[in-house]
């Protein structure tokens, strides 16, 4: 990997992918608007950039992983922006979760400017993009500018799924935490039911697993984080209400319906207004169950 790298966007998420690429033996150059999060990636080899101009400058990849879809357009498109100073054939490589007709709307300016685009938001957990096991669902129009991304991706995790042009990538994301969103709320109702009308978890727990109904919510994500007593996150509620949102959006903007993400999105709307906003998504078992007055289930310790 000979190339200069930039990477904007150090978040819980970015931070680590960033340290990883790194770690694999890449020169990187760092920016974040919060100058702190660049602290732990500059410890470990990245540079820091005092500007997104002073960043980007000289770099042939340019990976971008931000909060939200205008975050993502105010980086990118701005007068000040990506696109004001990258020279043509740079890649963007845009790993933030955002709005699939933002990437849409992105991509068509990059093109204008001949700066290649790739989507590849990131499956997973904030503990897999720390280990460096982190999915990735790339949307990509150009095999050249795939091929030279496709070592950095392998530094920052274990599998990449193609999954068509720029933009299936982001489509195939916002489809996946919608169902992820919407199975861990059907989850903490059920827990909540199944502790009312007093089932052991442990009992449960093995029907269903031994039945469809079997999920990776409840047995991998609830039991090694609620359910341990740990809800600290993770992924928050407010960005799980996020995400949720684009989903809806995203729905509304193609004509689609989803009644039963619309209820779940709204509990997530309602569950951010109080002390769980910060907390992890699988805190909506505790949630559930201050509402439905029982205590919360815990697994038993060894």
């Amino acid at each position: 990997m000979g190339e200069k790298i930039a990477f904007i966007g150090l978040g819980a998420m970015g931070g680590p992918m960033a340290q990883n690429i790194i770690k694999k033996g890449s020169k990187v150059s760092v920016f974040d608007i919060v100058t702190e999060k660049m602290d732990p990636v500059v410890k470990v080899g990245g540079t820091p950039g005092k500007t997104i101009k002073d960043t980007i400058e000289n770099a042939e990849i340019i990976v971008t992983m931000l909060p939200s879809t205008e975050n993502v357009k105010s980086v990118i498109t701005d007068k000040d922006g990506i696109l004001s100073m990258a020279k043509p054939n740079t890649i963007i490589l845009d790993m933030s979760t955002i709005a699939p007709t933002g990437t849409d709307e992105v991509y068509k300016m990059c093109q204008e400017k001949n700066v290649k685009f790739i989507d590849a938001p990131v499956g997973r957990l904030v503990s897999h993009a720390i280990s460096g096991d982190s999915l990735f669902m790339v949307g990509c129009d150009d095999e050249d500018a795939f091929k030279k991304v496709e070592p950095l991706l392998n530094a920052m995790g274990t599998t990449i799924i193609r999954c068509g042009k720029v933009g299936s990538g982001i489509r195939a994301k916002v489809v996946n935490n919608f169902q992820i969103l919407s199975i861990a709320q059907i989850t903490a109702e059920a827990l909540t039911l199944a502790q009312k009308i007093g089932l052991d978890l442990e009992t449960f727990k093995e029907v269903n697993a031994g039945t469809t109904a079997n999920n990776g919510q409840f047995h991998i994500n609830f039991m090694s984080k609620v359910l341990q007593n740990d809800i600290e996150p993770g992924f928050t509620i407010d960005l799980a209400h996020k995400d949720m949102g684009l989903a809806i959006e995203t729905a509304n903007s193609f004509r689609v319906g989803l009644p039963v993400g619309s209820s779940v999105q709204a509990v997530y709307g309602q569950a951010r207004s109080g002390k769980f906003a910060k907390k992890d998504f699988s805190a909506l078992l505790d949630y559930a169950c201050e509402i439905a007055e029982v205590k919360p289930p815990r697994v038993k310790k060894d």
